[in-house]
């Protein structure tokens, strides 16, 4: 029994939903603008001609061969078209997932060449998995976890080691170490082994680079130098005179194999990758985010976990290794004009030409020409405008970020950026158990009750004495809370009859915190004054109805408002007063009734 039409209806339209959801590149295909594709080719081969160069520069730095570099700058570009929810982001090898990839891999390989290629592409595919998980499961909150200090720490740790490692290309000789400061001391200790042809030649494109940078900016610095440094080996026959070059890069499409690996390897690749996704996917989020906000739309960060996982996957199963978002070759798809998911793919297609057909100009390639992009990526990399600004604006946070590129050019990529999110964690901890509190008053033509040290003018009430909490109240901060109360209490210019927790900033209360606010109370009671509440959210209102606080405290000490507590605060002090003038009128005159003698 076939479909009728209006039951057809109904499955096609789920269908494009789930297309659109889930591939929207592809779902792109029917809202695709003609006027677009004379952008999205120039800002295609544009990106091309940044991300060769650069795929090979990176391969270099993660320890692969060059034509590994291809594979991961290639591949990825048609799975993100496919899964990304960006129309500028690029995906690719990065320095931050390249530093990542080589402390993984290098210590497991051991300096076998065919393991280390074999581990990339198990930890390429479970990066990819973890993602894609994520992504379905919705974590793409986890785009939050590194804060922006912790991640301009961790990049500036990351251009560190990319430049100091890249000093012994320019100068024409290997160095080595564990750290950024071994790596420095070897190189030193070999400065009489310069290779003067080597640092003419690296210096030159160096600086180069650096002048395309700062005078041309949408010029194709990378492809320059490399055009360059292949026509100064070719033309002056360096590579006789003991310039080193890349060698044979082999063209064609690499084998699709997936490696088997013994199971000790596999739970540290397992480890590992967790890490890999939460930099590749926070650092491309933070790309895709920004340029996003530029062209004015949204993304989808649970789309996008998607994306970056189906990238990895791609270079995986490509013989590569794992890829983010590429802020460099992102900023040169926007500005060149690119207007959708296409750019991506003529990029890819582009670089696919020349793996296919014009890899021997490759072979001449200088390895000084790419340890000057890369010395020139990883300048590019430092930010020290961001420095500046943690520095003025939070000295904790600017110690946070300090400290996680001391941990990454120290103990290495991961090891680094775990130290920084403990401290990072220990210092929220830190504020959160000695949150910011106030002592409330009225200003003159001001709304409300506010900080008495923010408004120095502030009038308060005599004997009532309102305080705020600006945090939850819970197990680590109640002691703190307690002695802050007491300590208000004592310092106070006048006598408390009344204390008054605004409870407004308080979102959550526990079971500790009930037990503390008990102790309170009972302790003032004891002194003679009364403990009132004001403004308890419905959460911290039902903890503290099961507690049995509010039975304790008084039903008529809970207050919708501030301002209604201060007028019952004010209406039983005029009722005391009354009473105790009416007490005062019926006692008898002094004398009165006594015998006169």
């Amino acid at each position: 029994m076939g479909l009728t039409e209006s039951s057809r209806q109904p499955t096609v339209s789920r269908l494009r939903s789930g297309v659109a959801r889930y591939m929207p590149g592809l779902a792109l295909v029917g809202s695709y603008r003609r006027a677009w594709l004379r952008h999205d080719l120039v800002a295609g081969l544009s990106v091309a001609a940044v991300a060769l160069p650069t795929g090979i520069a990176y391969a270099e730095l993660a320890g692969f061969s060059p034509v590994v570099g291809l594979y991961s700058a290639i591949f990825p570009l048609f799975a993100y078209a496919l899964f990304g929810s960006s129309r500028q982001l690029i995906t690719g090898p990065d320095a931050a997932t390249c530093a990542l990839v080589a402390g993984s891999l290098a210590p497991l390989a051991a300096g076998d060449p065919g393991k280390y290629l074999g581990y990339s592409v198990i930890l390429s595919l479970l990066t990819g998995l973890f993602c894609i998980a994520g992504g379905l499961a919705r974590l793409g909150v986890i785009a939050n976890f590194l804060s922006r200090p912790i991640l301009i720490g961790f990049l500036n740790g990351v251009a560190i080691n990319i430049i100091v490692s890249q000093l012994g290309k320019l100068f024409g000789y290997s160095v080595a170490g564990h750290d950024v400061f071994a790596i420095l001391g070897d190189f030193v200790a070999k400065l009489d082994q310069t290779h003067p042809p080597t640092l003419l030649l690296g210096g030159a494109l160096l600086a180069s680079l650096l002048l395309i940078k700062r005078l041309a900016p949408r010029l194709p610095g990378p492809l320059l130098a490399v055009v360059a440094g292949i026509g100064a080996v070719s033309v002056f026959s360096l590579d006789r005179q003991g310039v080193a070059v890349t060698g044979t890069v082999p063209a064609g499409l690499p084998q699709l194999q997936v490696p088997t690996v013994e199971p000790a390897v596999l739970y540290t690749l397992i480890r590992d990758a967790l890490g890999i996704m939460l930099v590749s996917f926070t650092s491309g989020m933070l790309t895709a985010r920004s340029f996003a906000a530029k062209n004015r739309y949204d993304i989808d960060v649970n789309q996008e976990f998607i994306a970056i996982g189906a990238c990895n996957i791609a270079a995986g199963l490509g013989q590569g290794f794992a890829v983010s978002g590429a802020d460099s070759r992102t900023a040169v798809s926007n500005a060149m004009g690119g207007r959708s998911q296409l750019t991506g793919v003529v990029a890819g297609m582009a670089m696919l030409a020349v793996l296919l057909y014009f890899t021997a100009p490759l072979a001449l390639l200088p390895v000084a020409a790419l340890g000057a992009v890369l010395v020139t990526a990883g300048i590019g990399l430092f930010d020290l405008a961001a420095l500046r600004s943690f520095y003025a604006l939070s000295r904790g946070e600017f110690g946070v970020s300090v400290a996680t590129t001391v941990g990454v050019i120290t103990l290495g990529a991961l090891p680094g950026i775990l130290v920084a999110v403990v401290l990072a964690i220990v210092r929220l901890l830190a504020l959160v158990s000695r949150p910011h509190d106030a002592i409330l008053g009225r200003e003159t033509g001001v709304k409300g009750f506010h900080d008495v040290r923010d408004y120095p003018q502030a009038r308060t009430v005599p004997g009532l004495l309102i305080y705020r909490f600006d945090a939850g109240l819970v197990f680590f901060n109640a002691d703190y809370f307690k002695s802050r109360v007491l300590r208000v209490i004592a310092e106070s210019p006048t006598p408390v009859r009344w204390f008054l927790l605004d409870a407004g900033a308080i979102n959550f209360i526990d079971i500790t915190a009930v037990q503390k606010l008990e102790e309170l109370h009972q302790e003032l009671a004891s002194r003679g004054i009364v403990m009132c509440i004001a403004r308890p959210k419905r959460l911290m209102r039902g903890t503290l109805e099961l507690g049995g606080l509010v039975e304790e405290i008084g039903r008529d000490r809970i207050f919708v408002t501030v301002k209604s507590a201060v007028r019952a605060y004010r209406l039983e002090k005029a009722a005391q007063r009354a009473a105790a003038r009416a007490a005062a009128a019926a006692a008898p005159p002094p004398g009165e009734g006594s015998e006169v003698r």
